[in-house]
């Protein structure tokens, strides 16, 4: 009886787990078409990046339902416990990823609806937009395999988006004290620039809460060097 309750444990364990990768790989879709749509100027696919913004929004309440399910009929302990309490931190973080790439993508079609084409910055919006892929695809690889070391890897690389993010800013405030007929157009790449920055720090956030589920340390609000 105790070893196929157990069974069952493992199970519901293992499909919440599949629940948030398979939320990370929508919210990895979004980032990509949205900033696609940036560059390219194809804003048709705006539309379908909001369908999918609400396929993320119900994968976040169902896998809150199964973590709160769990911990009411399993009554998890320790490392079990600490990876439903985890993974109801993480999908907050994704869903609000999914938010950022909604808000690129809005942005995207109003500069183009504008007739404006974002040439100038669209090297650097896409150069910072894939390093912040590139860690949100760390840290989900992180969760999936619980390793620690990426996951603190990433909390380090953040530091760098950050950078470049403030390198963005400058340019833009530059461009619009040259020229202030620019400063609507500039402030819309702004907060594109911003909402990029933002998946990086999400993708932080979630690396955070990696070394919280394998090693029970709380590890947010703290210097770099303690995370190390």
């Amino acid at each position: 009886m105790n070893e196929h309750l157990s069974s069952q444990f493992d199970e519901d364990l293992d499909r919440v787990r599949t629940l948030v990768l398979q939320m990370g790989g929508l919210v990895e879709t979004q980032i990509a078409a949205a900033v696609n749509a940036f560059e390219s100027g194809e804003v048709d696919t705006v539309k379908n990046i909001v369908e999918t913004d609400q396929r993320v929004n119900q994968l976040e309440k169902t896998i809150d339902d199964d973590c709160a399910h769990i911990i009411a009929r399993r009554q998890p302990t320790a490392s079990d416990l600490r990876l439903v309490l985890g993974i109801s931190k993480i999908v907050t973080d994704l869903e609000r990823v999914g938010d950022e790439a909604k808000k690129i993508a809005k942005g995207a079609l109003r500069i183009y609806e504008q007739g404006h084409t974002p040439v100038q910055y669209g090297v650097g919006i896409r150069h910072l937009a894939d390093a912040a892929l590139n860690l949100l695809r760390q840290t989900l690889d992180a969760f999936a395999r619980l390793d620690t070391a990426q996951a603190t890897m990433v909390i380090q690389q953040d530091a760098e988006i950050d950078v470049e993010f403030k390198a963005t800013v400058r340019q833009l405030i530059t461009h619009m004290m040259e020229d202030p007929r620019t400063i609507s157009f500039s402030i819309d790449i702004l907060w594109i620039a911003r909402a990029v920055e933002r998946i990086g720090d999400h993708a932080k956030n979630i690396s955070e809460q990696v070394v919280f589920i394998v090693e029970g340390r709380d590890i947010r609000h703290t210097s770099k060097a303690a995370k190390a």
